[in-house]
């Protein structure tokens, strides 16, 4: 469980989000959406420890973020930034970070580490890249490996900043269904996209954010039904009968 309570969030002493008050539930895919420069990213850092709160409180499983130390604080969520540098690791090196919060001194890791890496590799299908250097992974195998990192890493809460960006199609799908998976087994799983497609294909419930603050809160069919998607982003949508099934379409406002 993750929960802002009036939380106010910026950079310096400019917010960007103002009086928050949300409880993320697990078990379920939560998107974090609206236009760019909303506070999505800031959210999630704030979320994190990453950016302290200008205001209010992050809870984390019931406890003060503040009142964490960083190891607890790894040890009970995970967080995946939108842009990184590509380190030089093999990818199973890579998911072995996500254990370091579990490691005594001297920080060796030990062979409960490795077999969970390996066990994380296998669950999201790079189980061959093992030894492969990251720099070598296409984009989607390297989204697939931190993913991985961040179960091995053995978390109630997942946070993931912009997942799908710079992936090709069928990696964005992969990524996602990787998500859901994670859901599933109960994990508190919220990102942050701008891809409105796969926000509302795969979330449970969507936050959107304007103006420093929530504009609409609900399960996806219904910000499409009561107007809150067409408000937010300019677009009309609809779902329509496809020949797999349903799907979501768009249509810009100022279209013809």
């Amino acid at each position: 469980m993750l929960e802002f309570r009036r939380l106010t969030a910026g950079y310096g002493r400019q917010p960007v989000l103002r009086d928050l008050d949300l409880a993320l539930s697990p078990g379920e895919i939560t998107v974090i959406g609206g236009l760019n420069g909303c506070g999505k990213s800031t959210l999630l850092r704030t979320a994190s420890g990453l950016l302290p709160p200008l205001g209010g409180q992050v809870l984390l499983e019931g406890a003060p973020l503040e009142e964490l130390s960083p190891q607890q604080r790894a040890m009970r969520m995970a967080y995946l930034p939108q842009g990184r540098n590509v380190p030089e690791l093999t990818a199973l090196r890579m998911v072995l970070h996500g254990r370091f919060a579990y490691l005594s001194f001297p920080r060796q890791y030990r062979r409960e580490d490795f077999d969970a890496a390996r066990a994380a590799l296998e669950w999201v299908g790079c189980s061959h890249l093992a030894q492969r250097g990251m720099a070598s992974l296409s984009g989607g195998e390297r989204q697939k490996v931190y993913i991985a990192m961040a179960l091995a890493q053995d978390t109630g809460v997942i946070l993931m900043d912009e997942p799908t960006t710079y992936l090709d199609i069928r990696a964005r799908f992969e990524v996602m269904e990787l998500a859901r998976h994670l859901a599933g087994m109960g994990k508190t799983v919220v990102m942050v996209l701008h891809d409105l497609d796969l926000t509302l294909r795969y979330a449970r419930r969507v936050i959107l954010l304007d103006g420093g603050g929530v504009v609409a809160d609900g399960a996806p069919a219904d910000l499409c039904a009561n107007g809150s998607v067409e408000r937010v982003f300019g677009v009309a949508a609809a779902r329509a009968s496809l020949p797999w099934g349903e799907e979501y379409v768009f249509r810009p406002l100022s279209a013809p």
